[in-house]
């Protein structure tokens, strides 16, 4: 058996705030923790990184880097992994905690360095730990379901991330193996059943941006593979158990029919619309092969083509989460934008020859 292999903690959130109070809170709790804050700039003479990396004695270091480009995955590749690899060596300490840049989703960034941690790789002395999301229940609701951009609020990666604040933080709480959350559910009931609906059904929750102390955090193994599923619209679900005491909804639109195009074309808004999460897959008859996927928030919504079905038979299913009275309308918009039970029966084989109607959002169709 080899030596123990170094935790790393990786920390996600949309408020630079509280990201940076529970990085303080676990390098009180633990001195042999050391962390490392990544913030990402992006202007007219290029990408730079800010990596501070700090412990329970204060600053370590604090640099600024340039980037080959002003991405997320650049400053991975570029610092992220030699940093922590360096750490690693050093000896001063027990575990790591891997702060992202404020609204950077955490799948890539885990995806990136677990293949960096495999035997004989640069980062194969660490393994990953609990992946984290922060939240606050007080802007929770609005920060998910509003219309804010990320640029509006000073939190985009670059010049051009047009993402919403509700896109980025749906990203991180249904990745986190755990969420840690500010604020009484007493005092935010509704933002409280909110993310339990929206958060990972197999993950875990803490009240309390202290809740939870290095030695939690570095207890369990993450699991990779989990966490993506977690992600896939393949096996979107509803969270089982949610509550619903203060109005807060799960709709489960699911049907083995597809969407005909151009119903769906121009009846979307119908269900992609309002203050709204929604996240799932569908099929549609002029590309029966394909895997089509949903998701929706903060007020956006994105269609696209994700490669062929993995199971032998396509299905449509569309999860919804709301905190209004939509739920009614919603079924009736997903029952007009379907082919109908008459159109199923008459078969594919027209369609195949048709125009695309779909091809600005789901890409050119593949020649057969």
């Amino acid at each position: 058996m080899g030596p123990a292999r170094t935790p790393v903690v990786v920390l996600s959130s949309i408020d630079p705030v509280e990201r940076d109070a529970v990085v303080a809170g676990l390098l009180v709790d633990a001195p042999r923790v050391v962390a490392v804050r990544h913030d990402i700039h992006d202007d007219e003479d290029g990408g730079t990184l800010r990596r501070v990396v700090a412990d329970a004695s204060g600053v370590v270091e604090d640099e600024t880097v340039p980037l080959e480009h002003a991405c997320l995955s650049c400053a991975v590749r570029e610092d992220a992994v030699p940093t922590l690899a360096r750490l690693a060596a050093d000896g001063r300490w027990d575990a790591v905690v891997l702060a992202l840049p404020v609204s950077a989703e955490s799948l890539p960034v885990v995806r990136a360095l677990g293949w960096a941690m495999r035997p004989g790789e640069p980062l194969a002395r660490l393994r990953l730990a609990d992946v984290v999301a922060t939240v606050d229940l007080a802007t929770f609701e609005h920060d998910l379901l509003g219309d804010d951009l990320l640029d509006e609020r000073g939190l985009g990666l670059t010049d051009d991330d047009r993402r919403s604040v509700g896109e980025a933080l749906a990203a991180q709480v249904a990745h986190a193996d755990l969420v840690l959350v500010t604020g009484d559910p007493h005092d935010h009931p509704v933002a409280s059943d909110l993310l339990d609906h929206v958060r990972a059904a197999d993950g875990r929750r803490t009240d309390g941006r202290y809740g939870a102390g290095v030695a939690d955090l570095v207890a369990r193994e993450h699991r990779p593979a989990t966490a993506e599923r977690r992600l896939d619209p393949a096996h979107v679900a509803p969270v089982p158990g949610a509550s619903t005491a203060h109005g807060v909804w799960s709709l489960d639109l699911r049907t083995r029919r597809p969407f005909h195009p151009e119903r769906l074309l121009h009846g979307v808004h119908r269900l992609g619309e309002g203050r709204l999460r929604s996240r799932g897959r569908f099929w549609v008859p002029s590309r029966p092969d394909t895997l089509c996927v949903w998701d929706g928030a903060g007020g956006q919504l994105s269609i696209g083509a994700a490669g062929p079905w993995p199971t032998e038979r396509a299905d449509t299913r569309i999860v919804v989460v709301g905190t209004g009275d939509e739920a009614p309308a919603l079924r009736e918009a997903f029952e007009d934008v379907l082919l109908t039970a008459a159109e199923v029966r008459a078969g594919l084989t027209a369609w195949l020859g048709q125009p695309d109607v779909l091809a600005p959002w789901l890409g050119e169709r593949a020649a057969r």
